[in-house]
């Protein structure tokens, strides 16, 4: 019975953890260190808590967690979509591979590679909706950049602008909150 207990216990932990990081998120998501780019996409500090709480629960929990918050991006964050199909790639499937940083549960320095892989997975998806719905804008011109003929390359430039940046974001605040929370990021106090 009491086993019973603490497997609900860690459930409702972990679900609460998971409202309160997306939550978190969200937040961060409206702290935009610099203006939306012209099709979308922005540099903030959003991915780490996503990242973070895939560490700590797992690939699954992660996963979920990274989906609601992309359909709170779609709904609150004023989506720029053209159709349905950026809709779900650039929103729903976009934000789920932070998740994948849960591959890395429970491994002590796992929120480092974790968040390069969640971050990696994100911008695929990014890229795929740049060189399949996006393509339409192409020939285009990137002020400061040139103009592109190539979607793949339009592609590859418009999502790295604002991808890595917030990659990185997300790799330093792990990197300032790691020996403090240590234990927290290898999920040692779940148990």
């Amino acid at each position: 019975m009491e086993n019973k207990a603490h497997k609900n216990h860690l459930r409702i932990r972990a679900l609460c953890e998971g409202a309160l990081m997306v939550a978190l998120a969200q937040i961060l998501s409206f702290i935009k260190l610099f203006p939306n780019l012209p099709n979308g996409g922005s540099i903030t500090f959003a991915m780490f808590p996503i990242c973070f709480y895939a560490v700590r629960w797992g690939l699954g929990k992660g996963l979920m967690a990274g989906f609601v918050f992309g359909l709170l991006q779609l709904i609150f964050d004023g989506a720029y979509a053209w159709g349905w199909q950026s809709m779900i790639l650039d929103y729903l499937l976009a934000f789920t591979p932070l998740g994948l940083a849960g591959l890395f549960r429970g491994k002590i320095w796992g929120i480092f590679p974790g968040t390069v892989v969640g971050c990696a997975g994100r911008f695929l998806v990014h890229f795929i909706s740049g060189i399949t719905v996006y393509r339409i804008y192409v020939p285009t011109e990137v002020p400061g950049v040139g103009t592109f003929d190539d979607a793949t390359l339009y592609s590859l430039v418009y999502n790295g602008v604002y991808m890595l940046p917030c990659a990185l974001l997300a790799l330093a605040v792990a990197g300032v909150l790691f020996v403090p929370m240590k234990k927290l990021f290898a999920g040692k106090d779940i148990a």
